[in-house]
């Protein structure tokens, strides 16, 4: 029986340093959070990262047809309304999905 994947050496590299560069930043996230004061701007700035990103991944697919455009905009009304964005981000999938069962 044949190997389902083989991984070769450049690429088991190059993923064992995105993990660590992943690792990295978001350890240096806690750690400057932590030791970091936030009020007034800071604070408003860093509570729109979130919604920010969410919307970056979101905006182009929004083009792509019924189903996209629906789950993007499912997925910013919960966002919106403070569902969190494990809730939004799954009410916008499964919106997707259902559609593209009918579309």
């Amino acid at each position: 029986m044949e190997h389902l994947f083989s991984v070769d050496g450049p690429t088991l590299s190059a993923l064992f340093l995105m993990a660590l560069a992943t690792y990295f930043t978001r350890i240096s996230g806690i750690v400057l959070v932590e030791r970091l004061s936030f009020g007034g701007r800071r604070k408003a700035a860093m509570e729109a990262v979130a919604p920010g990103v969410l919307t970056a991944m979101i905006a182009p697919v929004i083009v792509e047809g019924i189903p996209e455009a629906a789950a993007a905009l499912v997925t910013l009304a919960l966002a919106r309304v403070g569902g969190g964005m494990v809730v939004s981000v799954a009410g916008g999938v499964a919106t997707a999905a259902l559609l593209r069962m009918v579309f």
